[in-house]
């Protein structure tokens, strides 16, 4: 009789809450609609561009024919998972996305924090601006125009870059012929070209920093680092938590084009990623075969998923912010 009661008492509070937010969302939506109708263009475009498409994620587990569409193609469950895991290049196309994906999180972290500090302490506003002008333009140049500045001044023959090195007597290197130095020009020319646009989410955040803390740090002598370290950096760290927890989510996100593009022959080893082998897997190769590079999608999809949960979970546990 307890249980029974209890179970009764624990539906009816639910039944109340229910009733509760029903009557609440109906009363808001009364009051203000306008609210309501602003959200509702967001919300169609997730649901036919984020969640209709989740539908295609069928084909992972099928042998997908265009002809017999996808609820008519051979369901086969995880063949195309398993075979992915056990062909020779999974472990050499693992490696190559994570060493790039840690690489370019860790060091294309901490630099546009660093800007936003510098230049917050700056007292010319011509110089602030033409800095943040510099810095950030080159956000707005195409992949494919950066991959050819890269290109050209990376030439072994006529490249800026070999033509300074030869002039303080280092020998010239062939910096997209050797496997090695793949992920350095990868991951350095991408903080180049977004470290100047990241750093304005930062400089929003520090213009929201109280300046009494400024004040009363001034007051008791702290110099211009003490208060970068003890007022500025807590001030921001929420907002490093969250797009560390963002950019962690898309750490097996490498970005396509840009090593499509800066891949040949001589770096291949090094510079084979998911992204680019799913391309050539799916739509390069001869023998197309959807489904296949839909597993290997689907794949990268599920690892980003649990690695944002994870992160989110462990600052959460840190007393720190977090998406939820």
């Amino acid at each position: 009789m307890d249980i029974s009661a209890s179970k009764s008492d624990t539906l009816s509070s639910v039944v109340v809450k229910k009733e509760n937010y029903l009557f609440r969302l109906k009363k808001n939506a009364g009051n203000h609609w306008q609210l309501y109708v602003l959200m509702l263009l967001p919300i169609v475009y997730l649901i036919i561009f984020k969640y209709v498409p989740m539908y295609g994620a069928l084909i992972a587990f099928k042998n997908y024919l265009p002809t017999k569409g996808v609820w008519g193609s051979e369901w086969v469950g995880l063949k195309h998972f398993d075979r992915f895991f056990h062909s020779y290049e999974f472990v050499r196309i693992m490696k190559n996305t994570v060493l790039l994906s840690i690489y370019s999180l860790l060091a294309g972290f901490p630099f546009p924090i660093i800007l936003a500090l510098s230049l917050n302490y700056v007292n010319s506003r011509f110089f602030k601006k033409s800095v943040q002008m510099i810095t950030y333009a080159p956000h707005f140049i195409s992949v494919v125009v950066m991959v050819g500045i890269i290109l050209q001044m990376m030439d072994p023959r006529v490249g800026l870059i070999q033509k300074i090195m030869k002039f303080i007597g280092l020998p010239t290197i062939n910096f997209m012929g050797i496997p090695e130095w793949f992920s350095h020009v990868f991951v350095w020319s991408g903080i180049w070209q977004n470290v100047g646009f990241s750093c304005i989410i930062y400089l929003a955040a520090l213009a929201a920093v109280d300046p009494s803390l400024h004040e009363a740090a001034v007051v008791d002598g702290a110099n211009k680092v003490q208060r970068m370290w003890h007022v500025d950096i807590p001030g921001i760290l929420p907002v490093a938590v969250i797009l560390l927890i963002m950019n962690t989510g898309h750490v097996l996100d490498i970005g396509f084009e840009k090593v499509l593009l800066l891949q040949n022959p001589l770096n291949m080893s090094s510079s084979e990623v998911i992204d680019t082998f799913v391309y050539k897997v799916g739509l390069a190769s001869t023998a197309i075969n959807y489904s296949y590079s839909s597993a290997i999608g689907l794949f990268k999809s599920v690892i980003n998923l649990i690695l944002l949960v994870l992160v989110n979970r462990i600052a959460r546990q840190l007393g720190q912010t977090s998406l939820w």
